[in-house]
């Protein structure tokens, strides 16, 4: 039977924080294993989808995004040490390349709008998961809240995205957000507050908008 690659290098200690399969993938990824490929695509390609989704809100770049981060990955594997997870590692390529398509973008090109198209922001990743017989109205609702948040996150600090991207979506750790980010624990803390509070005044404005001036005349006393 042959071994997997999670076989590989059993005897060998990971660093500190740094899970043992992490070294072990990295290892089988540098011996050119398509089994290690077929594992880190597994693993990591829909999450770092869902995270380019997130900080761009457009698929076909984000789409672009992860092939970047990927072939990065590839080419860049000698360079990964353990010092960090490979979770981790990734994710900061990742907020990278986003870095440099939303640089792109607003250099080069407005954005376009397909009206024959579901709108970007309520296609998430909850799309890939299965229905359950979920209601119509859920399924509005649900697009509606996601255009809500999605359209929220657009309009705050990029900055502060990122950063509530990675801890409220991804689900990421303090921790791990500030290996991501290369910032202090501080930092991570004082962004994801201040991004939550933007974000939260964002949909304030849009869930409970200044009642208009009325334009019925009054009546007579």
């Amino acid at each position: 039977m042959a071994s997997s690659i999670l076989d590989l290098n059993s005897d060998r200690t990971p660093e500190a924080g740094v899970e043992r399969d992490d070294l072990v993938l990295a290892q089988a990824l540098r011996e050119g294993s398509e089994e290690a490929y077929e594992t880190l695509l597994s693993r990591f390609q829909q999450p770092i989808f869902a995270l380019a989704l997130r900080l761009l809100n457009d698929r076909s770049d984000a789409s672009d995004v992860v092939q970047e981060v990927f072939l990065k990955v590839f080419r860049n594997i000698n360079s990964f040490r353990g010092q960090s997870s490979l979770k981790t590692w990734i994710y900061r390529i990742t907020v990278n390349e986003a870095h440099n398509a939303r640089r792109w973008f607003y250099r080069h090109r407005s954005r376009e709008v397909d009206l024959d198209d579901e709108p970007e922001e309520s296609r998430g990743l909850k799309e890939v998961l299965p229905d359950n017989g979920r209601s119509p109205f859920d399924t509005v609702f649900d697009r509606e809240r996601q255009c809500l948040i999605q359209g929220a996150l657009d309009r705050i600090n990029p900055i502060f995205r990122e950063a509530v991207v990675l801890r409220d979506l991804s689900d990421l750790s303090y921790e791990e957000i500030s290996e991501v980010l290369n910032v202090s624990l501080g930092t991570v803390k004082s962004r994801i507050l201040r991004g939550r509070e933007a974000l939260r005044q964002q949909l304030a404005e849009r869930l409970d908008p200044q009642p208009s001036m009325r334009l019925v005349p009054k009546t007579a006393e």
